[in-house]
Formats: C-alpha cells, sequence, structure tokens
C-alpha cells in the first residue's frame, strides 16, 4: 500500500517530510506541548513541523480511515461555515512502518492557538464565575451547530478547546469524528445531542472532582445543568417568536438589539400583527453567530473572539464621542483609534512577554486592570499607568490562555 497524504497543498508539502513510518506514540513531544494536548480514546500528538519558535503547529490523531476522511470532510464544511471548530489539514492513510506492518490512518489538523483543554483551564485559578462563562460557551458552541443542521453526537468538555474570550470564554469543536449535518435537525436530534452533552459534562466535571481539582462545593451535576438551561434561553431567543406591542415604534428596533448583544446578526425576520389582540409577532427566521466580530473586522481589520469585539467596539465607541463629531467619517476615526489607542498597548509588550496573551485579550485586561487600579486609587490612573503596571505586575504571570501560572 502507498502513502497517500490528502489536503490542501502547501499543508501537505510541510507535513510529507514528518515520520509517517513510526507509530505516533513514539514520535517525541514537546513538554510545552504536551500540556495543551487534551484526554483523547485515540493516541494524539501535537508537533511542530520545523525547529523555529513560530513553526505552524499540527494536533495528529491516529484512527481508522473511514472515520478519517468523514471528520475531515465534516471540519472542512464546518469551517466553510464559519464554524467555530478546528481546521482540517490533510488525512494520512497507508502508513507502514519500517517492517511493513500497517500503521493506522492519521487526521491532522491545526492547532487553535491561545486554546487549552478544559482539564487545564480548570486547574488554574478559576472563579465560579468562570466556571458558569465556560458552561455558556459550551452552550453557544452546541447552538451556533444545531442552526447549521450539525449534529453532534458526542458534545463533552474533552472534544472541545477553549479560549479566553474578554471576560468570558469562546468554545472550540475539536473532534468530530461522530457528527453530521442533516438537511433539517428535528427537535428530536437536538434533544439526543443535549442527553449526550449533558451526561457527558457531568461525568467529566465528577472526574476531576474525585481528583481533587474541581472548584470546592461545586456540583457537576448542577454545572452540567447550567449548560442545558443556558442552552435552551439562546435557543429559544433564537428560535421562537416574541409577542411585542404594535403601538410601540421603537419594539422591533429593541429585539434586534436583543439578539445583537447575544451576538447574533438578524439576515431575515418574519413580522406579523395580530389585529384581534393588538400583538405584534417577532420572529427570527435567519440569525448568524458573529455580529460583533463581523463589524470589528469591517471597520478595522481585527481578527477576535466576539466578546472582546464588543468590548473593542465599546472602547472605540466612547472614544469617537470623546474625540470626535459623528459628522466625521467613521473609518478615519477608526483608524485614528487603532493608532492613538490599541496599538501602542499591544505593541508595548517587551519581547520576553511576547505571546502569552492574545492581542485582543490583553487590550480587554489592560482596560480592566485600569478599572481595578482607579477604584482603589478613587480616581481614574489612566491608560499609560494601567498598561505600564498590567505589564509589569500581571503579564509576567500570565499564559496564552489568560490562566495564571503557578511557580
Amino acid at each position: 500500500m502507498t502513502l497517500r497524504i490528502t489536503g490542501f497543498g502547501e499543508e501537505i508539502a510541510a507535513i510529507s517530510g514528518l515520520p509517517w513510518n513510526q507509530p505516533l506514540e513514539q514520535w517525541p513531544e514537546d513538554p510545552a506541548l504536551a500540556e495543551k494536548r487534551g484526554i483523547s480514546r485515540h493516541v494524539v500528538r501535537l508537533i511542530r513541523v520545523t525547529d523555529e519558535a513560530d513553526s505552524e503547529i499540527y494536533a495528529v490523531k491516529e484512527t481508522v480511515s473511514e472515520f478519517a476522511n468523514r471528520e475531515y470532510a465534516a471540519l472542512r464544511e464546518l469551517r466553510r461555515l464559519q464554524a467555530p471548530s478546528v481546521d482540517p489539514i490533510a488525512v494520512v492513510e497507508g502508513r507502514k512502518d519500517i517492517n511493513g506492518e500497517e500503521l493506522p490512518c492519521v487526521l491532522a489538523t491545526r492547532f487553535l492557538p491561545y486554546s487549552l483543554p478544559y482539564r487545564v483551564v480548570l486547574s488554574g485559578a478559576l472563579s465560579p464565575h468562570d466556571i458558569l462563562n465556560m458552561a455558556n460557551a459550551l452552550a453557544l458552541l452546541l447552538v451556533r451547530l444545531h442552526l447549521l443542521g450539525f449534529w453532534w453526537g458526542d458534545c463533552s468538555l474533552s472534544n472541545t478547546l477553549f479560549r479566553r474570550d474578554a471576560e468570558g470564554f469562546s468554545a472550540y469543536l475539536v473532534d468530530a469524528e461522530t457528527g453530521e449535518f442533516q438537511k433539517t435537525l428535528s427537535d428530536g436530534q437536538r434533544e439526543h445531542d443535549l442527553d449526550i452533552a449533558h451526561f457527558n459534562v457531568a461525568a467529566e466535571l465528577e472526574d476531576l472532582a474525585l481528583s481533587g481539582v474541581l472548584y470546592p462545593g461545586m456540583d457537576p451535576v448542577r454545572a452540567s445543568d447550567t449548560v442545558m438551561k443556558r442552552y435552551r434561553r439562546l435557543w429559544a431567543a433564537l428560535r421562537d417568536p416574541q409577542s411585542l406591542d404594535p403601538t410601540d415604534r421603537r419594539a422591533v428596533e429593541r429585539a434586534m438589539r436583543q439578539l445583537h448583544d447575544l451576538g447574533f446578526a438578524v439576515e431575515e425576520v418574519s413580522i406579523a400583527i395580530d389585529g384581534d389582540n393588538k400583538v405584534l409577532k417577532f420572529q427570527p427566521k435567519l440569525v448568524a453567530a458573529g455580529y460583533h466580530t463581523n463589524r470589528l473586522r469591517e471597520l478595522m481589520g481585527l481578527e477576535t473572539e466576539e466578546l472582546q469585539a464588543k468590548r473593542i467596539l465599546a472602547s472605540f465607541d466612547r472614544y469617537r464621542a470623546r474625540e470626535s463629531n459623528l459628522s466625521t467619517n467613521i473609518n478615519e476615526v477608526a483608524f485614528k483609534w487603532l493608532t492613538e489607542i490599541f496599538n501602542p498597548i499591544v505593541n508595548s509588550v517587551p519581547a520576553e512577554h511576547l505571546g502569552r496573551v492574545e492581542p485582543a485579550q490583553l487590550f480587554h485586561e489592560v482596560l480592566e486592570h485600569r478599572w481595578y487600579l482607579s477604584e482603589a486609587a478613587g480616581h481614574d490612573v489612566g491608560l499609560d499607568l494601567a498598561c505600564k503596571t498590567y505589564i509589569s505586575e500581571v503579564l509576567p504571570y500570565r499564559r496564552d490562555s489568560g490562566i495564571e501560572l503557578v511557580e
């Protein structure tokens, strides 16, 4: 059997020189990368394709050919639909060791920068509020997948990666082996996915509790219940009709803004007025995630998570109100804000601390640090002082996920 690598051209060139004639469990692994690898029923390795510090990092997983090709196709479609998931790189088949014995097929994906598996995140200094934010992120991920007609089939913390997103988290699907797209995702299929998620999350958190890692006093089942409740609230807000007052001229605008605040753009909506009951029915028909990220990208070209974008836009709006009048071209003001506010902060990080925190997250944390310093001082300490003290007193004890390092 001939070695076959199916994937994108440039990526294939990068991974073609890897030792595919060796079982993955024999591949050496950088300890710094090993801690970012979650628990899996498969053999998984995180590898750099070169020895350079900025080398691309890939996750390679041994599995069977049928599953690898199906997951590769599912991940490609998810990325085409801009779903929060890892990028598929290639499927490697026809592997043999030096003795001619067949080796398992491999699926290669791009490692998600600034992300960590849940066990590493939950082993840090997190508050109950942080854990609630993780539950919200997982619920939002499942809602977004279901809106796309994707049945996950194995939703769990283990199959998810988390990234800091302002004061919360963003969740990304990292394993689509059991998932499949449906022309119409029925309520029964959604409920089945929720049942699987509820069981898996509770079991994983119970395992952490038995290991003494989970936050003291936290109930794994109640925490899993929180994911389900958050999912149902989000799904209802995005799919169920709302009854509005037809005499209120701003009722529809407020309903739209509520969806925007959840991070969704409303691309199609149905409005009907019941004359007998004097009720206006507002029904979202087509919604798309990433309202704030898309707005920020169009305005400034910044790539961020949703809550980061929301925070940055709020900072920009305050700057715009203070430094210019509304008749000034918004793109000119955005360029000025980037030049005077955002870029000086993210560019002030010394070389030894580069890469610890994503730029958009760093900007958010500097704003948070400014607020705490100002509260303690009883007056606004200013952005320059906040940035300097954050870099000297906070950043050295942070790493790319935003989790505090334990010395």
